[in-house]
């Protein structure tokens, strides 16, 4: 784009459309945040009072249909997410849109397509990419610090599990909590799995296992490089948000703990210990949501790669996909096996 200025619509004010909203609205000079949309009018009006929006609608197609807005910015249920980037596609929009991109292949495969005849710009919501503390893991393992990788392991815990009623609309641990992870994976080893295996259980809630999900999870991934791969997931840390991860190379390793709400220690004649790590996603990963934003912004106006594209997040998917099969046939699944579904 020739533009230095970018119009963009949000859809969508839950929480995360609310954070997208304040970031585009004062943190991203080159970004102008003109519309929102959402079903609920009130909350709608609400968040564009605050934010200092003109243009509110409930009914999101009247931002696609705005000749003045140059992208939008997706933060709907999933269900909707599809449809919306195949109906921002056709006006010509370019798109962010918050993971997943849907549930099945086949959904995710017509909306790029789509993408891919207009001609237009989408990036997908994996916003732990955009996080220093993984980018540094990145660049050490591209620049050869480490060697070759041999070895990942993620640790991906939550402080407690959602709402039964999210978690029956969720997909499941595989596509709502560890699609993270895989793009984490394949984000830090710069490759694609060919193998995965995933063993699950029911450990922190049983009503989670009534709801047809689980709440436990180890997945051991096999990449077409030779590297191996473990993840472990929980809904419940009791002590905190537990985000972690080590890679284990040729020539070194490296690791990423916690982050913490002080780096102080207290050491006495019994103990040495800290506070918890940090209790909440968005006090751990706040400034990741604003570099990616800043990311696809830049990547519109510059005409740049966008870093996180629809085949990151569609291969996110397929690993979700084929990780809840691995799980109900207790056998490692080719990732071959389940393309097209």
């Amino acid at each position: 784009m020739k533009n230095t200025q970018l119009n963009l619509g949000l859809i969508g004010v839950g929480r995360i459309g609310k954070v997208h909203g304040e970031h585009l609205s004062y943190r991203i000079p080159r970004a102008k945040l003109t519309a929102i949309s959402d079903v609920n009018l009130e909350e709608a009006k609400s968040v564009g009072g605050r934010l200092g929006i003109g243009k509110i609608e409930a009914d999101y197609h009247a931002l696609m249909n705005d000749p003045d807005i140059d992208a939008v910015v997706i933060c709907s249920p999933t269900d909707m997410h599809a449809t919306m980037i195949e109906e921002a596609a056709a006006a010509g929009k370019h798109i962010f849109c918050e993971k997943p991109i849907a549930r099945t292949l086949r959904e995710i495969d017509k909306a790029l397509d789509a993408v891919e005849r207009a001609g237009i710009k989408l990036q997908i919501g994996f916003n732990r990419r955009f996080d220093a503390n993984f980018d540094r893991v990145r660049r050490a393992i591209l620049e050869g610090e480490v060697g070759e990788p041999h070895l990942l392991h993620i640790i991906s815990r939550d402080p407690g599990p959602p709402p039964i009623e999210y978690i029956k609309v969720s997909g499941g641990i595989f596509l709502d909590m560890t699609i993270h992870d895989f793009d984490m994976a394949r984000f830090l080893t710069g490759d694609d799995v060919e193998e995965i295996y995933a063993a699950g259980a029911v450990r922190v809630d049983p009503a989670i296992g009534e709801a047809g999900d689980l709440d436990t999870a180890l997945v051991t991934l096999k990449f077409k490089n030779g590297v191996l791969g473990v993840i472990d997931n929980s809904r419940k840390a009791v002590y905190g948000y537990d985000q972690r991860v080590e890679v284990l190379g040729s020539a070194g390793g490296a690791v990423v703990s916690n982050n913490h709400p002080n780096t102080t220690v207290i050491s006495d004649a019994t103990s040495v210990r800290r506070d918890l790590p940090l209790n909440f996603f968005m006090d751990r990963y706040l400034d990741s949501f604003l570099v990616e934003m800043k990311a696809f912004v830049d990547a519109v106006l510059d005409d740049a790669p966008i870093p996180v594209t629809g085949v990151d997040g569609r291969a996110a998917v397929a690993l979700g996909i084929a990780a809840r099969r691995s799980y109900e046939e207790n056998r490692p699944v080719r990732l071959e096996e389940i393309e097209g579904k």
